[in-house]
Formats: structure tokens, sequence, C-alpha cells
């Protein structure tokens, strides 16, 4: 018999993982017995228990049944993959647009099919894993700039010439709150003759009067070096993912990449709620409520520790381990969730909490977590 126990180091008390079977009921989240109000989800909108979001999935599966049973170019294919296609990018104003099965399979095959050993990858130091994954797996010449540190960016192109060269960064960064200026990111890749790669999970939905995110915002939608990736599993309220080009850019993914050819495709139920949960989006109304919530929490936490945001992501700086778990069990005992978290998710010594605010929530449920905030 094989022994695995010291396959992997042993972890401290504070650094290990734990997979809480957590289950939610719309603004709640019951948690070891206890129901508390959740401000971690990245559920922006409310939208993964609207009922008519859920309507239209349950609706798929009576028609459709629950899984799609083969990849996309075997016979999971279904017809409505390519009208919410088609109707996303026209929302989203770029021509093409390619539905994944999650974010991580869309950058790690994204990056993977767009680069090899002899391109260069330019990649700011605080992107998603999955960005750092498909970069890694890609076989480029990676290089990290501080995090959004153009001078650094700027200096790396310089030094670094080669035929194929890729910018690549998180639009709203996950654990920060706050984002990278797009419109100087095209700037530098039309100077030095590179594409953009913008994952904007946590912008679409969010960002912007009509949500559209930080491409949208900054009038960059289909912009020739650009590539637009996100999820439909965050503000959407659904689950899966989209890449968004060039109609030759999409079409040129679907012959090369793995984790789109070899995956099983998106089940049709996940599309109908993300079909149904787009054209609430497009109304407008969860968006305001969005970000009067985001505005009511950010007059009343002055003299927080809070890093810069305006975004729904707003996050406590505290330092160590301890600091961060203390808090997080503090906020507990007064009904709120807000999970530690800390490296390797984030850089050693930067321990936070993440809050994420959501349209669901009421002003009374943001004054109350406001109120336990300023008591720790």
């Amino acid at each position: 018999m094989v022994d695995t126990s010291n396959w992997f180091d042993v972890l401290s008390e504070t650094r290990q993982r734990k997979l809480l079977a957590s289950q939610r009921d719309g603004l709640w989240i019951k948690v070891q017995g206890q129901k508390l109000l959740n401000f971690a989800s990245n559920d922006y909108l409310g939208l993964s228990t609207n009922s008519q979001v859920c309507a239209a999935a349950k609706a798929a599966i009576d028609t459709h049944g629950l899984g799609s049973g083969a990849s996309r170019l075997v016979s999971g294919d279904d017809p409505l993959l390519h009208e919410f296609e088609r109707e996303f990018a026209a929302w989203k104003g770029f021509e093409a647009c390619l539905i994944l099965g999650s974010g991580m399979l869309a950058n790690m095959g994204l990056l993977q099919a767009l680069a090899d050993r002899h391109t260069h990858i330019f990649s700011d130091k605080l992107n998603h894993a999955s960005l750092v994954d498909g970069a890694r797996l890609s076989g480029a010449k990676v290089h990290r700039y501080a995090h959004l540190d153009l001078n650094i960016l700027e200096a790396q192109l310089q030094k670094n010439i080669a035929a194929k060269r890729i910018i690549v960064s998180d639009g709203v960064f996950s654990m920060d709150g706050d984002a990278a200026d797009v419109q100087a990111l095209i700037d530098l890749a039309e100077n030095y003759d590179t594409i953009v790669v913008i994952d904007d999970a946590h912008g679409t939905g969010t960002v912007g009067f009509d949500g559209k995110g930080l491409v949208g915002q900054a009038g960059l939608a289909g912009h020739a070096r650009l590539l637009e990736v996100g999820t439909l599993g965050k503000a959407l309220g659904s689950y899966g993912a989209y890449i968004l080009g060039s109609t030759s850019m999409i079409e040129g993914l679907k012959q090369r990449m793995r984790t789109l050819i070899y995956s099983t495709a998106l089940p049709v139920c996940v599309l109908a709620g993300a079909k149904e949960a787009l054209n609430i989006i497009k109304q407008g109304d969860s968006i305001k409520k969005l970000h009067k919530n985001i505005e009511f929490f950010l007059e009343n936490t002055q003299g927080l520790h809070l890093l810069p945001s305006q975004t729904a992501i707003h996050p406590i700086l505290l330092g160590s381990d301890k600091q961060a778990l203390d808090a997080a069990q503090n906020l507990r005992e007064a009904g709120f969730f807000v999970p530690a978290i800390r490296p390797p998710t984030v850089p050693q010594g930067q321990s936070r909490l993440r809050i994420t605010l959501s349209a669901a929530h009421h002003k009374q449920d943001i004054g109350g977590l406001i109120k336990a905030l300023h008591a720790l």
C-alpha cells in the first residue's frame, strides 16, 4: 500500500482551507447551522435566485432535460448557445462571442490557443489564477508587471520585442476591487503592436450605467486589438463563461481551444437562465440599485481600512491571518458572513475581509454590517 501521508506540506491551523457546507437562501446563507446575512457572494444583482431567471431555467429542463450530453463539437451544441452568443455579443458591442463552461476553462484555453513558446505575455501581478495558469501552460515567455503600473509595463514592452505579444489584465480585480485602465492598455497595444486580453468577470453587470463593464464604459467595445473574457456566474447569476472578439478571432479559437473542444457543453437550462438574466440587466433597474448600495456603503465607512474601490468589491486590509480570521468570526457572531481571505489568494501579510455588495441587499442590511464593522 502506498503511503501518501507526506505528499503535502502540513499547513498551520490559520492557513488550512476548509470546505464549509453552506446553503444559500436569497440574501441569507446557512453555515454550520448558523443563518447569516451573506456579504461574500459574487451574485452582484441577486439574479441567481430571481424568480424569472429560475423559471426560465426550469422550463428549459422540462423541454431539454438536464445535461447537454456531449461537447459542442459532437452533439452538445444546442441552438440556444448560438442564439445567446449573438445576443450577448450585440449587447456588449463585439462582432462575435464564444460560450464555454467556466472562467477557468475560458482563460486557460484562450491563452494556450493564442500563445506559444515564441510569444511574450505581459501580465499584471494580481491577475486571477486562471490567467496566471493560462499564461504558464501556454509555454509563452511571461513578464509580470507591478499591479496597475503602466510605466513598468511599457518598459517591458520596449525591452521584449516579438512577433506575437499579449497584454493580459483583469478588468475589476476580484480581491482588491480596483480596476485596470483599459484605454491606457489599448494605447500601449497600439504603440507596441500587441493585443490585449481583459477579464471583466467582476465588471460585467456592475460597472457603467448600463452594466456593460469596463470595456463598454471606456467606449472600446469591438476594438480590433481587444479580447474580453468574463463569466455568467456572477452578475448574471448563472454559470459559464464568454469570450468576445472579432469574428475571425472567435472562429480561430473554435479550431484551437482545447478547453472548448474537449469539454462537455453547458446545459441548456443554465443558458436559458443567463438569457433571462441578460434581459433583466438590460432594463437597468437592478444596476441602479447596486450603484445606490455602493454609494451608501462608501458614504458610511469613512475611517475603516478599506482599499480604494468604486466597485461592488470592498476589501478591508488587516494584515495577519489571525487578525482576518478573528474579524470574520466577530462578524459571524454579529450575524454577517464575510470570510477571511488569506495567502496564497492574496499576497503575504495582506490578509483581509472581502465584502461584496449586491442589488438584493437592503439599506438596513448594509447599515447593520457597517455598524458591526465600526464595532471591530
